[in-house]
């Protein structure tokens, strides 16, 4: 398990992690969210002591990542995909974490056929795409076989047999109760893999909870009904206690209401129905709404969609001090 508590980070004036707590727990795969700026890789990096806290503190299974003997058996991460030594073999940058953390050999062999390296193990990992560079960062974070591990946007450069193969991954590894964390842009992947959410904004914990509570919590479901009898439906649903809204193309939408409970009272009252349908909000528009007020970086499109004509000026954030996208 990982516990954080009150872990703060300041570069000069600015806060860019800002009294944070939480932890996350094994069993089940914790997706970590936030804006660009918001402060999810230096929350990373100091959890494996690569950046010290200005407070608060970092515990891995009860220790600080400094104080762990092996630490690689103990948690895996994959933070920057290329920070391997592109002068050494795929095999040789493995085996030499390996050497270091008292880890068998035939391991480095079995982490690179996990992966799908095998045939380029004896290749320098300097010639390697950005997709093979980071499948050796995923074998690197599974090389000790440890109980915990953190990804940081770990389907970068993947195809999407990559993209598959990382998801199934975690969640076969959250199953036997590992302890998985993993920081990603791509909601749509994020959706589909994480069973629990920590959501920060511009250095404070902004939401942690589980991934339906945080769609059901942030964004609006609603019931869309569209029907050739439209008034007469309206009057049936205002009748009923439900409150319709008109949408676009003439469609009525129903809140708080289940689409079979409409459909039995259209039934009753011989009203035809072209379209009876649920909608419910993807964890995008959930994240859109609940991280509106945190986001620092802003574009804006130029009239007619296009892009900007003029000079654009950059607005720096903490990703300035950072070196990466937070």
């Amino acid at each position: 398990m990982i516990e954080v508590e009150g872990l703060t980070k300041r570069f000069g004036r600015k806060v860019a992690v800002d009294h944070l707590s939480f932890e996350v727990r094994p069993g089940v795969v914790t997706g970590f969210l936030g804006p660009n700026g918001a402060g999810k890789s230096t929350t990373m990096r100091m959890m494996l002591d690569l950046d010290n806290p200005s407070g608060g503190s970092v515990r891995i299974d009860g220790k600080r990542y400094r104080d762990l003997a092996e630490p690689l058996t103990h948690i895996g991460a994959l933070l920057e995909a290329k920070a391997m030594h592109g002068g050494r073999t795929a095999y040789n940058n493995l085996l030499c974490l390996a050497q270091s953390n008292r880890i068998p050999e035939r391991r480095v062999s079995e982490v690179l056929d996990m992966v799908g390296l095998t045939a380029v193990a004896r290749k320098k990992s300097k010639g390697f795409s950005l997709g093979m560079g980071q499948r050796l960062g995923i074998a690197s974070a599974l090389l000790g076989d440890p109980e915990i591990l953190m990804f940081d946007e770990p389907v970068n450069g993947l195809d999407p047999e990559g993209i598959h193969w990382i998801r199934n991954l975690m969640k076969a590894l959250a199953a036997e109760g590992r302890t998985i964390f993993v920081s990603s842009h791509l909601m749509s992947e994020m959706a589909l893999t994480a069973d629990h959410l920590i959501v920060i904004g511009q250095g404070r914990l902004l939401a942690n909870t589980s991934m339906a509570q945080f769609i059901h919590d942030n964004s609006r479901s609603y019931a869309r009904l569209r029907s050739p009898q439209r008034e007469e439906l309206r009057d049936v649903l205002a009748a009923a206690g439900h409150t319709p809204v008109e949408g676009e193309g003439g469609v009525l939408e129903v809140d708080g209401a289940e689409t079979e409970e409409l459909g039995e009272l259209a039934a009753r009252h011989g009203i035809v129905l072209h379209e009876l349908s649920a909608q419910r909000a993807s964890l995008e528009d959930a994240f859109m709404q609940m991280t509106a007020e945190s986001v620092e970086y802003h574009a804006h499109a130029a009239a007619g969609g296009g892009p900007p004509t003029g000079g654009a000026v950059p607005q720096w954030g903490p990703d300035r001090f950072e070196g990466k996208g937070a």
